[in-house]
């Protein structure tokens, strides 16, 4: 059985992303902790859309080590520091999942991550 993903139309469907994901039994899951902007030299990127690439850029590197892809990812979790960054977030994001499937996806606006210059941190669930 391949991932399954959801929406229901009784629910309303906000952007581009799954309501929920089914990973069937017997698949591998592979769990990404949180991606910043930090090059790696560990060097932290400058700007909401410079730390944006490089986040994505990370996840990839991490899901490569695994045997994975985006496309493999099932949910991400994404924690900006400005719900003005939200639009370039949505556009960075799309180049990554420019077509459905798209994952499960939760979107939080935080007081700050761990160092001050950290404008955006995306944690994921993988599976295959």
């Amino acid at each position: 059985m391949a991932i399954k993903f959801h929406n229901p139309k009784t629910v309303s469907l906000a952007g581009k992303y799954s309501l929920g994901a089914e990973v069937p039994q017997g698949a591998r899951l592979f769990y990404v902790s949180g991606q910043v902007g930090v090059d790696s030299r560990g060097k932290l990127q400058v700007g909401i859309d410079k730390q944006l690439e490089q986040v994505w850029k990370n996840i990839a590197q991490v899901l490569k080590s695994a045997g994975m892809g985006y496309g493999d990812i099932v949910k991400i979790t994404t924690f900006l520091t400005d719900s003005r960054f939200i639009v370039p977030y949505r556009a960075v994001r799309d180049r990554f999942f420019p077509e459905p499937p798209y994952p499960a996806s939760t979107l939080l606006i935080v007081a700050g991550l761990a160092d001050p210059g950290m404008l955006v941190e995306i944690e994921a669930v993988a599976a295959k």
